[in-house]
């Protein structure tokens, strides 16, 4: 969807503009160039209004759906992220104002949220090695949606025709989910848990015990198999606390670079045109995203701040590119966004592979599910970053 956003901004520019033939932009929008006063050919509204309406209801969810989600059986939560998702589609591709389009968008997020948390939560009914493989799924997810968008459109299909063509992604969700996946008897798939976030997989074995010994086990298995209390949930976030802040500023400056600087990094002499750049921006960094999620099984990086630190330099590099404008061409953008991608995913998957090696096991579906916050909470205050910084290089 956020490939789909200059594409979807540029649509209803193109629109207002023939309605009113007042408009002082002129969109050609299949080939995706435009021409206007400023020198970074700009959209009238940033695509970080595309990235705040894929990302806010995402937030919310994040933030408050891990208090409670446990009382939703699995089930039915992938069910209904396979109709968000497939409704989201079909209102950007059949919307005819800005506010459709934006509409479909947060159909999509509320899918997206709803569901990462979800199969985050429900890698702690696996062995610590399925993380390898979300990684690897939603990294592959991203390259696949962003190669199909850009490659579609390049050969000239719609983007409308592209977005219908999406709609078998739902479809395969749910038939990957329901069919292709062997569950464990102990996930709850049509019912809710009895308990929330017990214990998980744990393999402390049972010992012969007596007397004082017996009560006091007994004291300690109703400490580490009931409900988390609310203290004991509080201290979990806590804890998460230094994961969740190196993760957020990661996916802030990525996003901020995404949403915020790709669409000023127009070459106008490139055989591409802006339109394409753009989507080509995109597509390279989601096959970064997709490389780096992948290397857990060859490297573990636990100190995650330091790839915010190199993120936050990548961001402030392409700022004062958009800037002064001293990259010579697209080509050396293309490396620069494919370099972003590795760092944002690396951050991602290493991030959700300590928390799951380092919390215990009843708290774990419980951090797992919070933690998911940190980086949707980083690409928000991307997007809010991102509106003055379109304004002021659009004004010059």
């Amino acid at each position: 969807m956020l490939s789909a956003a200059h594409d979807i901004l540029k649509k209803q520019s193109s629109e207002n503009n023939t309605a009113t033939a007042s408009a002082s932009l002129t969109v050609d929008f299949q080939s995706g160039n435009s021409s206007n006063s400023s020198r970074y050919d700009c959209n009238p509204v940033s695509t970080a209004a595309v990235l705040l309406a894929d990302i806010l209801p995402t937030l919310v969810i994040k933030l408050l759906a891990p208090f409670f989600i446990h009382k939703m059986p699995y089930g039915i939560r992938v069910l209904f992220c396979a109709v968000m998702a497939a409704t989201s589609f079909l209102l950007v591709s059949f919307s005819s104002a800005v506010l459709m389009s934006i509409l479909g968008v947060i159909f999509a997020s509320v899918s997206s949220g709803l569901g990462e948390l979800s199969f985050l939560s429900l890698t702690v009914f696996f062995s610590r090695d399925v993380l390898g493989g979300w990684g690897s799924g939603t990294g592959g997810a991203g390259v696949a949606g962003a190669f199909l968008y850009s490659g579609l459109t390049q050969v000239g299909v719609s983007p409308q025709i592209t977005l219908l063509i999406m709609l078998v992604v739902p479809f395969a969700m749910l038939i990957s989910y329901f069919f292709l996946l062997d569950s464990p008897p102990s996930l709850p798939q049509w019912r809710s848990r009895e308990t929330e976030y017990a214990a998980v997989g744990s393999e402390d074995s049972e010992q012969l015990i007596d007397g004082s010994e017996a009560e006091e086990k007994s004291t300690t298995e109703e400490r580490t198999t009931g409900p988390l209390t609310f203290t004991e949930k509080w201290h979990v976030i806590r804890g998460l606390l230094k994961f969740v802040f190196p993760l957020g500023l990661v996916y802030f400056a990525e996003y901020f670079i995404n949403q915020g600087l790709m669409e000023l990094l127009y070459f106008p002499n490139s055989s591409l045109s802006h339109a394409e750049q753009y989507r080509w921006y995109q597509t390279l960094y989601q096959v970064g995203v997709l490389v780096s999620r992948s290397s857990l099984c060859c490297v573990k990086i636990r100190k995650v701040w330091t790839l915010s630190l190199l993120q936050v330099v990548n961001a402030v590099l392409l700022l004062f590119a958009v800037k002064y404008q001293f990259l010579p061409s697209a080509w050396l953008v293309f490396v620069i966004i494919l370099y972003e991608g590795l760092l944002g995913g690396a951050a991602y998957v290493n991030t959700f592979y300590f928390i799951s090696k380092e919390t215990e096991d009843r708290q774990r579906e419980f951090a797992m599910a919070a933690a998911s916050v940190g980086d949707s909470l980083g690409i928000a205050l991307a997007g809010l970053a991102a509106f003055p910084v379109h304004r002021y290089f659009c004004s010059l």
